[in-house]
């Protein structure tokens, strides 16, 4: 079953120097009928205007990945992380017992664009990490989370996998999951998954489905994210 979640559904916050596009409930946005997917709790489309952002605070219990879509974040944290996210990079913070930190926008001329998504973890209480990689621009699906870190992947604590999936003009590939659920959040360009056709922004859902066939079916470079979950 494919449940396709258009990005004009999606609720919207808008603090002036904030203005994010919330797939699932979150803040002030609640749509009982959107409280996540398996353990997927959390896409948020955030644009944070020029050296702007979000100040010291806390987590804990919650794996939570960043996906810069344009600009760079400037990170600090609790664990005496100081790092820097530009545009095509994965971070991937395990609050685990509780960490702390601020995420900003570093530049003073451009905004940031970046996609916030917190996935729950199968174990409370660990201790906390940081991870960032870049994985490159390669065409088909590349994996960059998993719960073992194997290949170079970013360790999640959940049993779960994220793919980067990148595709031009006509192209297409194929997954086929051991995990009974999968998400995709289209980035950029138009995707067809199993005769469903996606614009950027939109989400989808899958239950119960033995393979996926990812096809672009537009004219720019398609990029997408894609969760395979229990």
């Amino acid at each position: 079953m494919l449940v396709l979640r258009k990005s004009s559904l999606r609720g919207n916050a808008n603090l002036g120097w904030l203005k994010s596009q919330h797939t699932f409930s979150f803040g002030e946005y609640y749509d009982p009928e959107q409280m996540g997917f398996s353990k997927l709790r959390v896409i948020n489309q955030d644009t944070v205007e020029p050296s702007k952002g979000f100040g010291t605070h806390g987590h804990r219990d919650m794996e939570i990945i960043s996906y810069v879509l344009k600009g760079n974040i400037a990170h600090k944290d609790s664990q005496g992380n100081i790092k820097t996210l530009p545009a095509g990079e994965f971070q991937l913070m395990s609050a685990g017992s509780g960490i702390r930190h601020s995420e900003f926008n570093n530049s003073d001329k451009e905004p940031l664009e970046f996609l916030q998504i917190w996935i729950e973890p199968s174990v409370k209480g660990q201790t906390p990490s940081y991870q960032q990689k870049d994985f490159g621009q390669s065409e088909g699906l590349t994996q960059v989370i998993s719960p073992d870190g194997l290949n170079g992947t970013l360790q999640v604590k959940q049993d779960m996998h994220l793919h980067q999936l990148i595709l031009n003009k006509g192209q297409q590939t194929d997954l086929t999951s051991l995990l009974p659920n999968q998400y995709v959040q289209l980035v950029s360009g138009r995707l067809n998954v199993n005769g469903v056709e996606m614009s950027p922004g939109d989400g989808l859902k899958i239950t119960d489905e033995a393979k996926l066939v990812f096809s672009s079916v537009g004219e720019d470079v398609l990029k997408a994210l894609v969760f395979e979950l229990p």
